[in-house]
Protein backbone atom coordinates (compact mmCIF):
# COMPACT_ATOMS: atom_id res chain seq x y z
CA UNK A 1 0.00 0.00 0.00
CA UNK A 2 1.15 3.51 -0.92
CA UNK A 3 1.82 5.87 1.53
CA UNK A 4 -0.02 8.90 2.15
CA UNK A 5 1.87 12.24 2.17
CA UNK A 6 1.04 14.10 5.49
CA UNK A 7 -1.16 17.24 4.87
CA UNK A 8 -2.57 16.08 1.79
CA UNK A 9 -5.78 14.76 2.86
CA UNK A 10 -6.72 18.11 4.64
CA UNK A 11 -5.50 20.24 1.19
CA UNK A 12 -7.80 18.18 -0.85
CA UNK A 13 -10.72 19.38 1.54
CA UNK A 14 -9.42 22.74 1.92
CA UNK A 15 -9.30 23.54 -2.06
CA UNK A 16 -12.40 20.90 -2.70
CA UNK A 17 -14.42 23.12 -0.19
CA UNK A 18 -13.41 26.03 -2.52
CA UNK A 19 -14.26 24.57 -5.81
CA UNK A 20 -17.36 23.35 -4.72
CA UNK A 21 -18.48 26.68 -3.35
CA UNK A 22 -17.31 28.08 -6.75
CA UNK A 23 -18.63 26.07 -9.15
CA UNK A 24 -21.30 23.51 -7.70
CA UNK A 25 -21.06 20.16 -7.02
CA UNK A 26 -21.37 19.48 -10.92
CA UNK A 27 -19.15 21.70 -12.39
CA UNK A 28 -16.49 21.06 -10.10
CA UNK A 29 -13.26 19.42 -11.33
CA UNK A 30 -11.55 17.06 -9.73
CA UNK A 31 -8.38 17.80 -11.53
CA UNK A 32 -8.24 21.37 -10.28
CA UNK A 33 -8.88 20.23 -7.01
CA UNK A 34 -5.86 17.97 -7.25
CA UNK A 35 -3.58 20.47 -8.81
CA UNK A 36 -4.19 22.83 -6.10
CA UNK A 37 -3.50 20.42 -3.54
CA UNK A 38 -0.54 19.63 -4.71
CA UNK A 39 -1.60 15.75 -5.59
CA UNK A 40 -3.69 13.82 -8.38
CA UNK A 41 -7.40 13.13 -9.41
CA UNK A 42 -6.16 9.19 -8.48
CA UNK A 43 -5.05 9.99 -5.14
CA UNK A 44 -8.30 11.55 -4.52
CA UNK A 45 -9.75 8.25 -5.96
CA UNK A 46 -8.00 6.35 -3.31
CA UNK A 47 -9.05 8.74 -0.38
CA UNK A 48 -12.63 9.40 -0.96
CA UNK A 49 -14.12 6.88 -3.76
CA UNK A 50 -15.19 9.18 -6.16
CA UNK A 51 -16.60 13.64 -6.14
CA UNK A 52 -19.60 12.25 -4.25
CA UNK A 53 -17.40 10.85 -1.52
CA UNK A 54 -15.30 13.75 -1.78
CA UNK A 55 -18.34 16.23 -1.16
CA UNK A 56 -19.81 13.62 1.53
CA UNK A 57 -16.33 14.68 3.40
CA UNK A 58 -16.72 17.91 4.05
CA UNK A 59 -21.03 17.58 4.50
CA UNK A 60 -21.54 14.80 5.85
CA UNK A 61 -21.20 14.94 9.73
CA UNK A 62 -22.47 18.63 9.50
CA UNK A 63 -25.64 17.31 7.55
CA UNK A 64 -25.57 14.27 9.96
CA UNK A 65 -25.64 16.44 12.93
CA UNK A 66 -28.02 18.88 12.22
CA UNK A 67 -30.84 16.35 11.30
CA UNK A 68 -29.78 15.02 14.80
CA UNK A 69 -30.18 17.89 16.55
CA UNK A 70 -33.43 18.88 14.88
CA UNK A 71 -34.98 15.26 15.67
CA UNK A 72 -33.45 15.78 19.37
CA UNK A 73 -35.71 18.72 19.38
CA UNK A 74 -38.41 17.44 18.36
CA UNK A 75 -38.95 14.58 20.75
CA UNK A 76 -38.26 16.59 23.43
CA UNK A 77 -40.94 18.53 22.98
CA UNK A 78 -43.37 15.66 22.27
CA UNK A 79 -42.20 14.26 25.21
CA UNK A 80 -44.34 16.72 27.20
CA UNK A 81 -47.92 16.69 27.81
CA UNK A 82 -50.59 18.25 26.38
CA UNK A 83 -50.58 20.99 28.70
CA UNK A 84 -47.04 22.10 28.58
CA UNK A 85 -46.62 21.88 24.84
CA UNK A 86 -49.58 24.16 24.10
CA UNK A 87 -47.93 26.45 26.97
CA UNK A 88 -44.57 26.10 25.67
CA UNK A 89 -44.80 25.15 22.29
CA UNK A 90 -43.82 29.37 20.98
CA UNK A 91 -41.21 29.52 23.63
CA UNK A 92 -39.74 26.68 22.41
CA UNK A 93 -39.72 26.96 19.21
CA UNK A 94 -37.71 30.34 19.20
CA UNK A 95 -35.16 29.11 21.85
CA UNK A 96 -34.43 25.94 19.73
CA UNK A 97 -34.16 28.08 16.36
CA UNK A 98 -31.61 30.18 18.20
CA UNK A 99 -29.31 26.77 19.02
CA UNK A 100 -29.51 25.77 15.76
CA UNK A 101 -28.82 29.20 14.08
CA UNK A 102 -25.76 28.79 15.87
CA UNK A 103 -24.63 25.61 14.61
CA UNK A 104 -25.32 26.62 11.33
CA UNK A 105 -23.04 29.74 11.64
CA UNK A 106 -20.36 27.44 13.05
CA UNK A 107 -20.34 25.72 9.96
CA UNK A 108 -21.66 28.28 7.53
CA UNK A 109 -19.66 27.02 4.22
CA UNK A 110 -20.77 23.48 4.62
CA UNK A 111 -24.32 25.01 4.91
CA UNK A 112 -24.13 27.15 1.76
CA UNK A 113 -22.83 24.13 0.15
CA UNK A 114 -25.60 21.84 1.40
CA UNK A 115 -28.39 24.67 0.25
CA UNK A 116 -27.09 25.79 -3.11
CA UNK A 117 -24.17 23.25 -4.08
CA UNK A 118 -25.34 19.17 -3.36
CA UNK A 119 -27.22 18.92 -6.76
CA UNK A 120 -26.42 15.80 -7.63
CA UNK A 121 -25.99 13.88 -4.69
CA UNK A 122 -27.47 12.36 -1.84
CA UNK A 123 -27.38 15.68 0.03
CA UNK A 124 -29.52 17.46 -2.61
CA UNK A 125 -32.84 16.74 -0.56
CA UNK A 126 -31.51 18.37 2.46
CA UNK A 127 -34.11 20.78 3.05
CA UNK A 128 -36.89 18.47 2.23
CA UNK A 129 -35.41 16.00 4.44
CA UNK A 130 -36.21 18.91 7.27
CA UNK A 131 -39.58 19.63 5.54
CA UNK A 132 -40.65 15.72 6.01
CA UNK A 133 -39.66 15.68 9.60
CA UNK A 134 -41.14 18.97 10.73
CA UNK A 135 -44.21 18.09 8.68
CA UNK A 136 -44.50 14.64 10.65
CA UNK A 137 -44.10 16.18 14.05
CA UNK A 138 -46.61 19.47 13.49
CA UNK A 139 -49.31 16.57 12.68
CA UNK A 140 -48.11 14.64 15.97
CA UNK A 141 -49.06 18.13 17.32
CA UNK A 142 -52.16 19.02 16.37
CA UNK A 143 -53.39 15.82 17.18
CA UNK A 144 -52.46 16.44 20.68
CA UNK A 145 -54.05 19.37 21.05
CA UNK A 146 -57.07 17.95 19.05
CA UNK A 147 -57.22 19.97 15.89
CA UNK A 148 -60.45 20.43 14.12
CA UNK A 149 -58.95 21.82 11.27
CA UNK A 150 -57.07 18.94 10.58
CA UNK A 151 -60.57 16.80 11.39
CA UNK A 152 -62.55 18.26 9.68
CA UNK A 153 -59.98 18.19 6.02
CA UNK A 154 -59.61 21.71 6.22
CA UNK A 155 -56.17 21.67 6.54
CA UNK A 156 -54.88 18.78 4.11
CA UNK A 157 -51.08 17.66 4.68
CA UNK A 158 -50.10 19.16 1.35
CA UNK A 159 -50.65 22.41 3.08
CA UNK A 160 -49.08 21.89 6.04
CA UNK A 161 -45.87 20.85 3.57
CA UNK A 162 -46.07 23.46 1.79
CA UNK A 163 -45.88 26.06 5.22
CA UNK A 164 -43.56 24.36 6.43
CA UNK A 165 -41.53 24.44 2.90
CA UNK A 166 -41.52 28.19 3.32
CA UNK A 167 -40.86 28.52 7.12
CA UNK A 168 -37.50 26.46 6.44
CA UNK A 169 -36.77 28.43 2.86
CA UNK A 170 -37.07 31.44 4.70
CA UNK A 171 -34.96 30.57 8.21
CA UNK A 172 -32.21 29.54 5.35
CA UNK A 173 -31.88 33.13 3.60
CA UNK A 174 -29.75 33.86 6.22
CA UNK A 175 -27.03 31.46 4.59
CA UNK A 176 -27.80 32.19 0.81
CA UNK A 177 -27.93 35.89 1.38
CA UNK A 178 -24.63 35.51 3.49
CA UNK A 179 -26.12 37.93 6.33
CA UNK A 180 -23.39 38.13 9.86
CA UNK A 181 -24.55 36.81 12.48
CA UNK A 182 -25.96 39.66 14.35
CA UNK A 183 -28.64 40.59 11.58
CA UNK A 184 -29.56 36.61 11.19
CA UNK A 185 -30.46 36.49 15.11
CA UNK A 186 -32.65 39.64 14.58
CA UNK A 187 -34.29 38.24 11.34
CA UNK A 188 -35.12 34.82 12.56
CA UNK A 189 -36.03 35.93 15.54
CA UNK A 190 -38.62 38.22 13.72
CA UNK A 191 -39.41 35.42 11.36
CA UNK A 192 -40.32 32.73 14.18
CA UNK A 193 -42.53 35.69 15.28
CA UNK A 194 -44.34 36.19 12.17
CA UNK A 195 -44.38 32.30 11.84
CA UNK A 196 -45.75 31.31 14.85
CA UNK A 197 -48.47 33.84 13.76
CA UNK A 198 -49.20 32.30 10.81
CA UNK A 199 -49.32 28.79 12.73
CA UNK A 200 -52.30 29.25 14.70
CA UNK A 201 -54.59 29.91 12.12
CA UNK A 202 -53.64 26.55 10.81
CA UNK A 203 -54.27 25.25 14.25
CA UNK A 204 -57.20 26.58 14.97
CA UNK A 205 -58.50 27.36 11.39
CA UNK A 206 -62.28 27.64 10.70
CA UNK A 207 -63.98 27.33 7.16
CA UNK A 208 -63.91 30.99 5.14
Amino acid sequence: MAKQIEGVYEAVLEYAKKEFLEKGYKDASLRTIAQQAGTSTGSIYTRFGDKEGLFQAIVGSVANGFKKMFLEVQERFHAFDEEVQRAEMGQYTSLHQMKMLDYIYEHFDEFQLLLDSAEGTQFSRFVEELVDIEVDYTYKYMEVIGCESVKSGLVTEEFVHIVVTAYFNGMFEVVRHNMDKSSAVKYVRLLNRYHMQGFSTIFYASEP
